[in-house]
């Protein structure tokens, strides 16, 4: 019998465990191993580079997000950018050649303005339970999705939603405009996991055969699909890392949009008609 895709974990779990190893550890329990299970052990690489559609939006002087940030100059660039949490929001999944089964319910956490995980990669027809782990309620519905109407979940209350088909899938909040989940279905996904903030993965798969080993990030594919093929024995794949970002192309594309956003603010009318 093959183990479940997903599983609950209990109320206390994040307590218990997101203290001492973090949210890799509890996003890894996703997918539980059995001992026939093959171990592909994998890394990422310059996933500091991408940068959260979130972000990119509160950025733009259009939104009115202002801030009271300000560059140090005596900080590198690449500690200046904003990078994304791995083991929430980077998804890697191996596909296989095959249609799935839906797995068991999987949990979805929603809390502190975000959700665990932010992007998670699934067949259809698999359900996702919503927890509200914050003291103040939260109205989740989905955008263009009819099953998924805004609707109230309070304090400690969970709710349920069935992913309906393939397709990318986006979960928002009305009462959190910040909050956005991206739910990706797949007819071919056999095992998912959650990297650690030092890029390292692994993935369970039950049966030998070929995979593919893709990462996703905020409900896309990012960086080359790797090619894999599961024996009886583990798989090291560090050596091949999968590169989701070049450092270069994102800091050209952050200097871009400063000076656009630069542009852009200069050029607003000042109050009182002042230019």
């Amino acid at each position: 019998m093959k183990p479940p895709f997903g599983q609950r974990l209990p109320a206390t779990f994040g307590t218990r465990w997101g203290r001492a190893c973090g949210w890799a550890a509890v996003l890894t329990a996703l997918v539980p191993a059995s001992a026939e299970a093959a171990k592909l052990r994998g890394r990422i690489d310059g996933f500091r580079n991408l940068l959260n559609p979130v972000w990119a939006e509160a950025r733009d002087p259009k939104q009115h997000g202002y801030s009271f940030r300000e560059p140090v100059a005596t900080v590198r660039a690449e500690f200046r950018r904003l990078f994304p949490h791995a083991p929430k929001e980077i998804c890697i999944a191996a596909l296989a050649p095959a249609p799935q089964k839906a797995p068991p319910p999987v949990l979805v956490r929603v809390g502190g303005g975000r959700t665990t995980p932010v992007t998670i990669v699934v067949p259809p027809g698999t359900r996702l339970t919503f927890q509200n782990t914050d003291p103040f309620k939260h109205r989740l519905h989905g955008v263009g999705i009819p099953t998924f109407q805004p609707a109230d979940t309070v304090r400690g209350a969970t709710r349920e939603w069935s992913v309906p088909g393939v397709g990318v899938f986006e979960i928002r909040d009305e009462l959190a405009p910040s909050l956005r989940m991206w739910v990706v279905g797949d007819v071919n996904v056999a095992a998912i996991a959650y990297p650690s903030m030092k890029g390292d993965f692994a993935l369970s798969v039950e049966e030998p055969g070929e995979y593919t080993v893709q990462a996703f990030f905020a409900g896309k594919k990012i960086g080359p699909a790797l090619p894999v093929t599961v024996k009886d024995a583990d798989l090291d794949l560090s050596k091949t890392p999968l590169k989701l970002a070049d450092e270069k192309a994102a800091v050209a594309a952050d200097k871009a949009e400063v000076e656009k956003a630069k542009t852009e603010t200069e050029s607003e009318p000042k109050p009182g008609g002042e230019k």
